[in-house]
């Protein structure tokens, strides 16, 4: 027996986007922090000044805010649900 069978279809698209949304977000925090560790260990002190270093973090930060708007929206979709 399918389970997706006994709901209907518009539950299963509200599923499907509400993983979509949280793989997305999964994927901009995890690239933001590592792209940031990279930047701020590697390029910054071997090609760049050390006021860059706070060009690195407020677009990690920038990223962040961008990744928890979207969990508060991810969160009120699952609420709605």
């Amino acid at each position: 027996m399918n389970v997706k069978q006994d709901k209907p279809i518009a539950q299963d698209d509200r599923d499907e986007l509400q993983a979509r949304k949280g793989r997305h977000i999964a994927v901009v925090i995890a690239g933001t922090m590592v792209l940031w560790v990279v930047l701020s260990l590697w390029v910054g002190p071997a090609f760049l000044p050390g006021r860059y270093a706070f060009l690195f973090d407020f677009a990690a930060l920038a990223a962040l805010i961008y990744a928890f708007v979207n969990i508060y929206q991810l969160w009120r979709m699952r609420q709605d649900s």
